[in-house]
């Protein structure tokens, strides 16, 4: 008996690649394999009880080449505790060539795999299998996610409304013993059977459901200690009352316990939407119809069946519908759900528009450039989602101690009771007391601690313009003690402008003016383009010339008016004859400055002093991260006297000057050899480098593709600030996840020993088991009251 696998391969760039990695597949026992070059595939026949997937994986990875990942979400169903999403993963993990990670907060499983070896078809049969639900998820809409929400809601509300009508009258029974009042309020035995009977089967069901699963599957789970506790104490009562035997009835605290967890599960429920609710107030802002263009008439049609290239008008006060590219008109953009800008934008011909940003003074006609999944919305939701799906350190280890937690908790009880038998002699008290054992132990909140505050930071930084790729970004940023920096485009606005004239002759000055712009208006350079610019901001005509030509990396000449006319450096300058005023120049570049001068003949008419400007928030960012610990390198291709410059503006003492791109990541690897943690931040190609290098990789979000690929969090603002709310982010949400981990834990801590020793209740122990991780989802709530410092 065979098994045939077919997978993509990554890495071939021959065919003589190809047949290497065939040769090296065929030296495995039991393996027959053919290597496609063309298709880059690779096609094994394994023989049953010889080589196994994993060997063929290995093989191709210990060959140089990869086996080429897909990943999939899967929508998960009948979690309910931590030892079910753990289950759900191991089983997941146990396939070939499957990497998943659960989220019980979010009821999702992100999983990577190898096409050909597995599909989603397979993962959701073994997830299935295990007894759990399974589908791949699907992005819904705000309305839908809200009505799908609320369907829940009432279902669960309809379970713990009757749970609480049924079990009213044996809280009375208690509250009435309480008080003395014992036999006022005793209900017949045959009533409270009856009673406990429905809550315990009708009401309970879910647990006995999940319970079976869990226990088919071979893992122990919250279900499974619920259903116990509860049953034991039921099924003696339900003997006693049947046989008529002299024996005291536990009904009120099988009833009572499912009562009080179906609370705490509603109540965990409307917490969990509220903590995931920050992505569907995104996707909210994006309207459902777009006002169309199609041969010259205006109709109103579903977002959906737009198409790039379609024209669709913006109104005043709408959202726009898709990305787009303006076509006409002019109008101011608020874009603040995306960057965490309040300022609007300005907007017209040539400019883009994004999905569910806010149109506010004018019309704008644009033409469609992404739709659907391709818009920078459904980027940002992505990418986001990604992230709370996503581990941090911390969650795997709450995800060791859960596995164990229910094994020791079945254990303590079983030793609580016999130990209780001993000792007392007294076998249904000591019964009664493992029973709360039991009931307070649920790993539940253990769960949900880190994912629940992980949606909430994750949510809060989007809306801030702040995306963390992954749940380690978030954790890892708080840990930064040195923070790297990029010159151009990160402390600077990345592009040149005038920032100083010196005419020499003053009655000309307009006319000089004139003569740059036209010199500068033909090249492409972009210190032309600042001259450009300036000359424009001062209402200056270009002047007519002729003859124009550029000497690369010196300068340009033309004629104007019979004389020769040139603009450039000040050695360009030199070699044409002028007289250079070498204490200015020098005095401007020793600033920093780049010099070019305008000459007419061989006098030189007016220098230019050029400056990348600084960004107006660095200093501010830079002196606020310092504040708080860290050590701010700058690390620059510029040279080393432009780059003292600037560090000296924005109060930065460290320097490094003069590095190449792949220099850069050698830079931050001689860092971190030191002991430290680094961060990066940076915009450009030539940055992504240094970013992959990084422990936490920023990019500035209006930077080169690359860099916001390679990075782990992306400042959509463009603004520098964003790091230090980055900053106060992650320390926040991580110290969320730590009180969460405590309120986890408390609970237990204090509890399991009170049960074990016969001072709680079952009732008790049910409440505060329900607590635990009601107290949980609420303190992640407490998150949203950050606010961005900036």
């Amino acid at each position: 008996m065979s098994q045939t696998i077919s997978f993509p391969v990554e890495g071939m760039s021959c065919a003589a690649c190809a047949a290497r990695l065939e040769k090296v597949l065929n030296r495995l026992e039991g393996v027959q394999a053919s290597v496609n070059f063309a298709t880059s595939k690779a096609q094994v026949d394994l023989v049953a009880g010889t080589s196994t997937v994993a060997d063929v994986l290995g093989a191709v990875a210990k060959a140089g080449f990869g086996a080429q990942t897909s990943s999939v979400d899967l929508a998960l169903t009948g979690l309910s505790c931590a030892g079910c999403a753990g289950r759900v993963e191991k089983v997941l993990n146990a396939l070939p060539s499957v990497h998943a990670n659960v989220n019980l907060a979010t009821e999702r499983a992100h999983v990577t795999f190898v096409p050909g070896v597995v599909d989603a078809p397979a993962l959701i049969a073994a997830v299935e299998k295990a007894g759990y639900g399974a589908s791949v998820f699907q992005q819904k809409t705000a309305e839908e996610a809200k009505y799908q929400r609320q369907k829940e809601w009432r279902v669960a509300l309809a379970g713990f409304v009757l749970a609480a009508i049924l079990s009213l009258p044996f809280l009375l029974e208690m509250v009435g013993m309480m008080v003395g009042a014992h036999h006022a309020v005793m209900l017949p035995l045959s009533v409270q059977l009856i009673l406990a009977t429905v809550v315990q089967f009708w009401c309970g069901r879910s647990f006995y459901a999940g319970a079976w699963h869990a226990l088919r599957s071979g893992a122990a789970t919250m279900d499974v200690l619920v259903v116990l506790g509860t049953s034991i104490a039921y099924g003696f009562s339900a003997v006693v009352v049947l046989f008529g035997l002299d024996q005291p009835v536990y009904f009120e605290a099988s009833a009572l316990v499912i009562t009080l967890v179906l609370l705490g599960r509603l109540l965990e429920a409307r917490a969990k939407a509220r903590a995931g609710a920050g992505m569907e107030s995104l996707l909210r802002l994006q309207p459902r119809t777009a006002h169309v263009e199609r041969a010259g008439q205006i109709t109103d049609e579903p977002v959906e069946q737009l198409q790039v290239g379609n024209v669709f008008l913006v109104r005043p006060g709408e959202n726009v519908p898709v990305d787009g590219v303006v076509l006409s008109g002019e109008s101011d953009v608020n874009e603040a759900m995306l960057t965490g800008e309040s300022v609007p934008v300005a907007k017209q011909a040539g400019a883009n528009v994004f999905a569910g940003t806010l149109n506010q003074t004018g019309a704008l006609r644009a033409k469609v450039t992404g739709t659907g999944g391709q818009t920078v919305l459904a980027g940002i939701v992505h990418m986001v989602e990604q992230a709370q799906g996503s581990k941090a350190s911390v969650q795997r280890l709450a995800d060791k101690v859960a596995s164990v937690f229910v094994p020791v908790v079945l254990a303590l009880a079983v030793l609580t009771f016999a130990t209780g038998w001993l000792l007392t002699g007294v076998w249904d008290q000591s019964l009664v007391n493992a029973i709360s054992v039991l009931v307070i132990a649920c790993p539940c909140s253990l769960g949900l601690a880190t994912p629940t505050a992980i949606m909430v930071g994750t949510g809060l930084g989007a809306r801030a313009g702040i995306l963390f790729r992954n749940a380690d970004a978030l954790e890892q940023t708080r840990k930064l003690t040195t923070l790297v920096v990029d010159k151009t485009g990160t402390l600077t606005q990345g592009q040149p402008a005038v920032v100083d004239v010196r005419f020499t002759v003053h009655e000309t000055a307009q006319n000089t003016l004139a003569l740059a712009y036209a010199l500068e208006s033909q090249s492409e350079h972009p210190l032309a383009r600042a001259v450009v610019n300036y000359a424009r901001a001062q209402g200056i005509t270009a002047a007519e010339i002729s003859g124009f030509q550029a000497v690369p990396g010196q300068g340009v000449g033309a004629e104007y008016q019979g004389q020769s006319i040139a603009l450039g450096s000040p050695a360009y300058l030199g070699t044409l004859g002028c007289e250079i005023d070498d204490e200015l120049t020098q005095s401007w570049q020793q600033q920093g400055r780049t010099v070019v001068g305008v000459a007419q003949g061989q006098s030189v008419r007016a220098w230019f002093a050029l400056a990348d400007q600084i960004r107006p928030e660095a200093q501010a960012a830079i002196a606020a991260l310092q504040q708080q610990g860290l050590d701010v390198v700058m690390l620059t291709g510029d040279n080393a006297r432009v780059a003292q410059a600037v560090a000296q503006q924005v109060g930065i003492k460290t320097v490094i000057a003069g590095v190449l791109p792949d220099g850069k990541a050698a830079e931050i690897r001689k860092l971190k050899a030191q002991g430290k943690c680094v961060g990066m931040v940076g915009d450009g190609i030539n940055d992504a480098p240094a970013l992959a290098s990084a422990d936490v990789g920023f990019a500035i979000g209006a930077g080169a593709d690359i860099a916001l690929e390679t990075a782990d969090v992306v400042l959509m603002r463009s603004n520098l600030m964003a790091l230090v709310d980055a900053l106060s982010l992650s320390r926040a949400t991580v110290s969320k996840i730590w009180q969460n981990l405590f309120f986890a834990f408390i609970y237990n801590i204090l509890g399991l020993p009170l049960a074990a020793l016969g001072k709680l209740d079952p009732v008790l122990a049910g409440a505060a088991m329900a607590m635990s991780s009601v107290s949980v989802v609420s303190n992640s709530l407490l998150l949203n009251r950050w606010k961005p410092k900036s």
